[in-house]
């Protein structure tokens, strides 16, 4: 395998001394440890495959890195996106990102891109690095990373995780198979839980981050054999890694421009009017807490029902939220009494606004959903069932 980057001139003493053991690594030696500290590497996301792979790239002698993030730190980040620290919760993650790879490796430096990628800025972005790292949580974003990645020539390395389970594969146009061969088409908004919804064990993070961590450095060395042509999914309950081939599609389309993917988030958006869905009636946390209430003493006689899945539901529960997954409210939106007002809710917002418009679709009378989900409602301090 061809090394991404030409080697850096040399190696300082304090260089030597830091990457000792690297070095001992006939695969990497001094050579390709030049490499490493030549390269460019973009890490898209500063999130739960993000902290681990910033820190492994930082403390392998990686250059210069580049992280993109235009988030801030949350509490509920803390237990798997380990780069950040209580102390952090508020600041910007890429803020946060660089303070922590200054401390792993003060030789190394940090590119910061405070933004959200873009149709307008994702090649531009993309094409100043020579390898890309991407531990997003969207399906629009992996598609502009690909888009961006096919059209500057760039390979990149993609992770993903949710519950117990990961995955990881290398693309690179050209030389093997792309995003798009493994997914030619965003699935529809609500059908693919996020880790928000479905939840996901921190350290399943820190193993799928540190094997994109392996594929980047042998990319940028030419050691061993790549993952291109593969697709490595990790079983943390059963404790497998499992490859799976993966051949491009002769017939799938050219990229010839970077275009957004419509309607392919994956992950609902936090909680407050920006997490809203425009032009549907909507009831916020402390709205549905007082309906609650007024339920309790017999004076509002609504349902409130959870369109999550069963996992998610016995997870935490809203006090008397009866579950009816969103499939089969699409099924058969037209199940619900008429004669009851309705309240539908969600993680964040996303799925139930879907509900919410196949059930006043179907002529409900009196419907309305939880802007934010159970996010909004946890945010807002308030008690669930039990």
């Amino acid at each position: 395998m061809n090394p991404l980057v030409e080697p850096a001139e040399g190696l300082t003493a304090e260089e030597r001394r830091r990457y000792a053991r690297q070095l001992l690594l006939p695969q990497v030696g001094e050579l390709g440890q030049r490499r490493l500290k030549a390269a460019r590497v973009l890490v898209v996301g500063a999130g739960g495959l993000g902290s681990p792979a910033l820190l492994y790239l930082a403390a392998a002698g990686v250059g210069t890195l580049g992280v993109v993030d235009d988030d801030v730190v949350d509490e509920s980040n803390l237990h798997r996106q380990v780069l950040h620290g209580t102390a952090d919760v508020g600041r910007a993650k890429v803020d946060s990102a660089a303070d922590a790879v200054a401390r792993a490796n003060p030789l190394v430096r940090v590119v910061r891109h405070r933004e959200r990628l873009t149709a307008q800025n994702a090649e531009d972005v993309v094409a100043g690095y020579d390898l890309v790292l991407d531990g997003s949580d969207n399906f629009a974003t992996r598609y502009l990373v690909n888009d961006a990645c096919v059209l500057t020539g760039r390979p990149w390395v993609w992770g993903s995780v949710l519950r117990f389970d990961g995955q990881v594969a290398v693309f690179r146009d050209g030389h093997g198979p792309t995003y798009r061969d493994l997914f030619p088409t965003p699935p529809a908004p609500g059908t693919v839980p996020s880790c928000g919804e479905a939840g996901v064990l921190g350290a399943v993070c820190a193993a799928v981050g540190s094997a994109m961590v392996v594929e980047a450095v042998k990319l940028l060395t030419g050691a061993g054999q790549s993952l291109l042509g593969r697709v490595l999914v990790h079983d943390a309950l059963a404790m497998t890694w499992r490859p799976l081939r993966l051949n491009p599609d002769p017939r799938r389309a050219p990229v010839t421009a970077v275009e957004p993917v419509e309607g392919a988030a994956d992950r609902e958006p936090s909680p407050g009017p920006a997490g809203a869905a425009p032009d549907l009636p909507e009831v916020d946390a402390a709205g549905l807490a007082h309906r609650l209430r007024e339920r309790a003493a017999g004076r509002d006689g609504f349902t409130l029902v959870d369109v999550r899945e069963p996992d998610e539901h016995a997870a935490f529960a809203l006090p008397g939220a009866v579950l009816v997954p969103l499939a089969d409210v699409l099924a058969d939106p037209g199940r619900f009494d008429p004669a009851r007002p309705l309240v539908l809710h969600c993680a964040g917002g996303v799925r139930s606004a879907r509900a919410l418009r196949a059930v006043l679709a179907a002529g409900h009378p009196d419907a309305v959903h939880l802007r934010g989900g159970v996010a909004a409602w946890n945010a807002a301090g308030l008690p669930g069932d039990g």
